[in-house]
């Protein structure tokens, strides 16, 4: 049986939290600190390590986690931000060391994980693909027969000799997803960057990442999309706390992680630290409540009713608000979107300050069954803020067609009404027998 291509035993990592500035009040005192600073440190590093700090300046971003990953397996962890998802992937990069525990990797590794990392700013595109495929230990004439094919997926051919510290994101993660993607490695880690390209450059990233999951190399997939999770890896990994709590088949690991997810839901959800929030979005959005068809806060919901998303938000810039709604089964596979402008063209005009949105779901579509919402604020030109599974509701039964019949919950997640006729076949015309 060959070995694994990565083997992670007891691994934890910690962070000691920083302690607040000494500040004062006096000149001398000022020259005192200055001058104990040197065995003050030394002190503080001797003590650096997690089992000597105390218990409440230390933050686990990982506890305990041990797992294998075979050569050809496509693995998708996926948790709640601030989960240790982040952290498990650099510690498997080598861009972090451990506090205790093991990886052991078994392969040429090239890494994702976010805007621009391994990218030397003042040397150019060009410069920065031969640098990154040296550090694979590949040879200049591997490099040069790829090239090409990089420039030509990353689509910046124009600023390939432009320093990337001229580069947009969306520059930078297109070419560094091109250069970790066809530079062939045997292990590929890609972490939540794919959020910041555009829906076309993300098509195209999942589309390679299939092609480099089928070729048979290792692949490791974080992100908050669970629809590209469940179609990618056939193995799902899922982190709570820095712990892993379930290793194996990809759908069960999703709908483990949703019911997660539901269970600290409630009709009204602060929006202020949701963990669902990407890191590089502008905060805006503060509070999403749900109210039924009488306009009481619930998270229960009949099929065929009304559903209405009340979300408050707060700018201090003066803008036009665009509220983006994407409705999502339990597994976080997405069902529909809508918004106020490509849905029904409505401006809801300039506001600076705060306010809401209200959005409502007439006959509201869906089977019974449990669901979440994700959700979009931007202005008429670009998006601001998002969250993933923002708050989950459930859909019960109702006799929506009259007939106390429902359709088979095997033919999907959505219900929709028709009207039926029939019409007599027409007689076939005579033909004459020459």
């Amino acid at each position: 049986m060959p070995k694994a291509a990565i083997t992670v035993e007891h691994l934890s990592k910690a962070y000691r939290i920083g302690r607040k500035e000494e500040t004062h009040n006096t000149l001398t005192g000022a020259m005192l600190s200055f001058a104990r600073a040197p065995l003050r440190n030394f002190r503080q590093l001797r003590t650096l390590d997690a089992a000597s700090a105390p218990e409440e300046e230390v933050v686990w971003s990982l506890r305990d986690v041990s797992f294998e990953i075979q050569p050809g397996e496509v693995v998708g962890i996926i948790g709640r931000n601030g989960a240790g998802k982040s952290t498990l992937l650099k510690i498997l990069s080598r861009i972090t060391a451990p506090t205790s525990g093991r990886a052991v990797i078994r392969g040429r590794v090239s890494s994702l994980l976010e805007v621009g990392t391994g990218f030397h700013p003042e040397l150019s595109g060009r410069e920065n693909v031969y640098m990154n495929g040296t550090i694979l230990g590949m040879r200049k004439r591997e490099i040069d027969r790829k090239f090409d094919e990089i420039i030509d997926f990353s689509g910046v051919e124009k600023f390939i000799d432009t320093p990337v510290k001229r580069y947009s994101s969306g520059m930078k993660v297109r070419l560094a997803f091109a250069v970790a993607a066809h530079l062939e490695p045997e292990i590929l880690i890609i972490d939540e960057v794919l959020a910041v390209g555009d829906f076309e450059f993300q098509k195209k990233c999942l589309g390679k990442m299939n092609d480099v999951a089928t070729s048979g190399r290792t692949v490791l997939f974080v992100s908050h999309n669970m629809a590209a999770v469940e179609s990618l890896c056939s193995t799902g990994l899922l982190m709570e706390q820095g712990r892993l709590t379930y290793r194996g088949r990809t759908p069960e690991a999703l709908q483990r992680y949703q019911r997660a997810a539901q269970s600290s839901q409630a009709s009204h959800n602060d929006l202020t630290g949701h963990p669902g929030r990407p890191s590089h979005v502008t905060s805006i959005m503060r509070h999403v409540t749900l109210r039924g068809d009488d306009g009481e806060p619930t998270t229960t919901f009949r099929m065929g009713g009304e559903l209405s998303v009340d979300v408050a938000f707060e700018n201090d810039s003066r803008f036009s608000p665009v509220l983006g709604i994407v409705v999502k089964t339990e597994i976080g596979s997405p069902l529909f979107g809508i918004d106020n402008r490509v849905v029904s063209g409505f401006d809801l005009g300039e506001t600076a300050g705060g306010g809401r949105i209200v959005c409502t779901l007439a006959g509201l579509p869906l089977m019974p069954g449990n669901y979440s919402l994700d959700l979009y604020l931007g202005d008429r030109h670009r998006g601001l803020d998002q969250i993933y599974d923002a708050i989950a509701f459930s859909v019960v039964p109702s006799d929506v067609f009259g007939t106390g019949k429902l359709p088979s919950p095997h033919c999907g997640p959505i219900w929709q009404s028709a009207e039926w006729s029939l019409a007599p076949q027409e007689p076939a015309l005579e033909r004459e027998v020459c």
